[in-house]
């Protein structure tokens, strides 16, 4: 079974992304699959990002998931590096209907704020699509927030398959991440932590310093209640810094309740940073070793490059002869 992901090179990675996504994505990956994370480098174009922005968001991103390890069980790569990413998409794009991105729910929030929005964000589906159906993968991790977009993958592979009246692409199916891992704002704990909130009090980045994380975690918002109950609908501040807690911990949620059983909210704050300072220092260090050295990233994207290009190159050869190029 191959198991693909992406993941935009937007700068930040949250403790929330971490602990809820990619640590849970590698947790995951069962034996014998083969995992392939590609970092969505023409995805970032929708927003015409800076191009040294860009270069240095692409580095420290494929820096941060050689640091936690994930290299280690998947083939992580950069999107751009395979050009049939792209030729599949226009391909895909012309059997997608006018209608079908008209209701893509993103893209509709987004024009909603931006009359001057780009056009790669309302055919960028399409792309999304291509990464997917190019590697015949057979299940795509995805959030509530993307299960659209795969919907959208799978309707676009059977309605080719029918057409051409031949199995082209596998359909992929959607590996819906657990909602128990979901970690919110700091600030508003009702509202999943985001990397794009304002306020930067709502999120810790995975490569925020000791007493940077200390500061946000007191500052954290609880309730009047006073006592610590693991009661997402009534004291959602205090249920998510629990959750928090034990996930860094790797320890249930039991256990965690036992360990702060008759403990204040003073306490409670300190030791879920110092949980999150244990869980990311390691990370930390590791990234500033190989972000000091180049030829790490490098290595590992040139090897991964000679792994996924063959599959893509012989995927797109059969694409193309099954719909009738020459």
């Amino acid at each position: 079974m191959r198991v693909l992901t992406g993941i935009q090179p937007s700068g930040i990675i949250t403790l929330g992304n971490y602990l809820g996504s990619i640590k849970n994505f590698e947790e995951e990956i069962k034996d014998g699959d083969e995992s392939f994370i590609f970092i969505a480098d023409l995805h970032a174009m929708t927003v015409t990002p800076n191009k040294e922005d860009l270069n240095k968001n692409i580095k420290n991103l494929v820096a941060l998931y050689i640091a936690m390890g994930m290299n280690k069980k998947s083939t992580i790569f950069l999107q751009s590096n395979i050009k049939e990413h792209a030729e599949l998409g226009w391909l895909l794009q012309c059997h997608t209907k006018l209608g079908e991105l008209d209701r893509m729910t993103q893209f509709k929030e987004k024009s909603q704020k931006n009359i001057s929005i780009g056009v790669g964000l309302y055919t960028y589906p399409t792309l999304m699509a291509a990464d997917i159906l190019l590697y015949d993968t057979d299940k795509v991790p995805v959030g509530v927030d993307q299960k659209q977009h795969l919907e959208l993958t799978r309707d676009i592979a059977i309605r080719i398959n029918s057409f051409y009246k031949k199995d082209i692409f596998v359909v992929p199916k959607a590996i819906i991440k657990k909602e128990g891992a979901k970690i919110f704002s700091l600030v508003d704990p009702t509202k999943k932590m985001s990397k794009s909130d304002e306020n930067i009090k709502s999120f810790i980045s995975i490569l925020d310093e000791e007493k940077v994380v200390l500061k946000k975690i007191k500052s954290a918002t609880t309730d009047s209640v006073g006592k610590i109950n693991y009661d997402p609908e009534n004291q959602p501040g205090v249920s998510n810094l629990l959750t928090i807690y034990s996930l860094c911990k790797e320890i249930s949620m039991n256990e965690t309740l036992k360990y702060f059983k008759d403990q204040n909210y003073g306490f409670l704050k300190t030791e879920v940073a110092k949980a999150i300072s244990e869980t990311l220092t390691p990370i930390q260090e590791e990234y500033e070793r190989i972000i000091k050295d180049e030829s790490i990233i490098l290595e590992v994207l040139e090897k991964a490059k000679n792994t996924v290009e063959p599959i893509a190159k012989r995927k797109m050869k059969e694409v193309k002869k099954e719909l009738g190029f020459l």
